[in-house]
């Protein structure tokens, strides 16, 4: 009986904490339509301080930001919402209008025909997403490829077999996405620089000699991390050391 009521109540305390969140982020859009987006950011941020990931959340704490001409919390809130869903087209759009207010211009590397694929293909999903195809795909393979064996006709025993392989050409295709897509988001570490102007060293201590120096709203990828220093690299291949303060991780 008290397992019982132990459910009910953190069951009512999920729905009333999802109510709740409901209601803050009606009050904030309705700031945001007021043009009050200080007022609408402080609604947000409590959503946010529940531990509660939202795409549209960071999109729309993303929107107030642009607004008020921030530049680093804007981006770094667009690209939090692409995080989490790469799909969300209205974060990327606005993501593009944000980096126009950015002062580094900063040339990338090439990319492979490889890294192409990876980018607008693998990574426009995330892995778990790519793993539910697989299992689906899985599925379909069995299922057709027992439909091959038991059928009597030798027409249907021919498109059973067909679609099974092409089932299977899916799954395998599907896992290996999936795969990658995990190994990528586990190494990727991006960051965006919040201070005003960043100097970059070539060792993590302030007696090191500038190797470069970046911008607010710069976007730079984490590689290490040491005694309050990050190592970073941008995306022309430069890498140097910053004080973790003058950055947020997204």
């Amino acid at each position: 009986m008290k397992r019982v009521v132990v459910y009910i109540a953190l069951f009512v305390g999920v729905f009333v904490q999802a109510q709740s969140s409901e209601e803050l982020f009606s009050q904030g859009n309705k700031l945001y339509q007021e043009g009050e987006y200080s007022k609408a950011i402080d609604i947000y941020d409590e959503i946010e301080a529940k531990n509660i990931e939202s795409a549209d959340l960071y999109f729309n704490i993303g929107n107030c930001y642009y607004k008020m001409n921030k530049v680093a919390p804007s981006i770094y809130y667009f690209e939090k919402a692409l995080k989490l869903d790469p799909t969300h087209s209205d974060a990327a759009f606005n993501l593009e209008f944000a980096k126009r207010m950015t002062i580094d211009a900063i040339e990338e590397l090439p990319k492979t025909f490889i890294q192409k694929i990876s980018e607008n293909v693998i990574q426009k999903l995330p892995f778990d997403s790519w793993a539910l195809f697989a299992v689906i795909a899985s599925f379909l393979v069995a299922i057709f490829f027992l439909l091959y064996y038991f059928s009597g006709s030798s027409k249907k025993k021919l498109f059973y077999f067909n679609i099974s392989l092409l089932a299977l050409v899916t799954l395998i295709i599907t896992v290996t996405f999936a795969f990658s897509s995990f190994n990528i988001a586990k190494k990727d570490r991006p960051a965006i620089i919040f201070a005003e102007k960043a100097e970059i060293k070539n060792a993590p201590t302030l007696k090191s000699e500038d190797a470069f120096e970046l911008h607010e709203g710069t976007k730079v990828q984490i590689l290490d991390e040491l005694d309050g220093w990050k190592k970073i690299k941008i995306a022309d291949g430069k890498i140097g050391w910053i004080y973790e303060k003058d950055l947020r991780e997204i």
